[in-house]
């Protein structure tokens, strides 16, 4: 599917509400539920009108980040995307949003943001490249 520019939607950085992104939550940890099972699974300070949510789910379906099926007269809904699919997708686009031709200076605030939460993560970040690294290697 293309955009109005002729550019790739998965090129695109979807905007995502506060709502859509506790939907998704709750999609991810339970997959195919109706509006009616994802209003009652929302977190207490998140609570709105069934219509609130079945209009949430409507943005989400044209945003091509979940399924429908139709199971009596109600949709069940799953999330077309896994939360690191999206994950990536999002910051794929704020990566292309601010990339100025060198990626060093994305490169380094994303190191100085894994140091800022703790030593394992950098350790897993590390051990993740040389794993990717490895799968090139295989793959070329």
């Amino acid at each position: 599917m293309t955009n109005k520019k002729g550019g790739s939607l998965s090129n695109t950085l979807p905007q995502l509400g506060e709502l859509e992104l506790a939907v998704m939550q709750a999609l991810w940890a339970r997959p195919e539920q109706s509006a009616n099972s994802l209003l009652q699974a929302l977190p207490q300070p998140r609570k709105c009108s069934l219509s609130t949510v079945q209009s949430t789910l409507e943005r989400l379906h044209r945003k091509e980040l979940v399924h429908r099926t139709k199971q009596g007269h109600a949709y069940v809904y799953s999330a077309r995307l896994e939360r690191s699919q999206l994950l990536g997708r999002l910051l794929g686009g704020v990566i292309r949003q601010l990339h100025t031709g060198s990626l060093d200076p994305i490169l380094s605030s994303f190191v100085d943001f894994a140091d800022r939460i703790d030593e394992d993560t950098l350790d897993r970040l590390d051990e993740l490249l040389q794993k990717r690294k490895l799968e090139r290697r295989v793959d070329n």
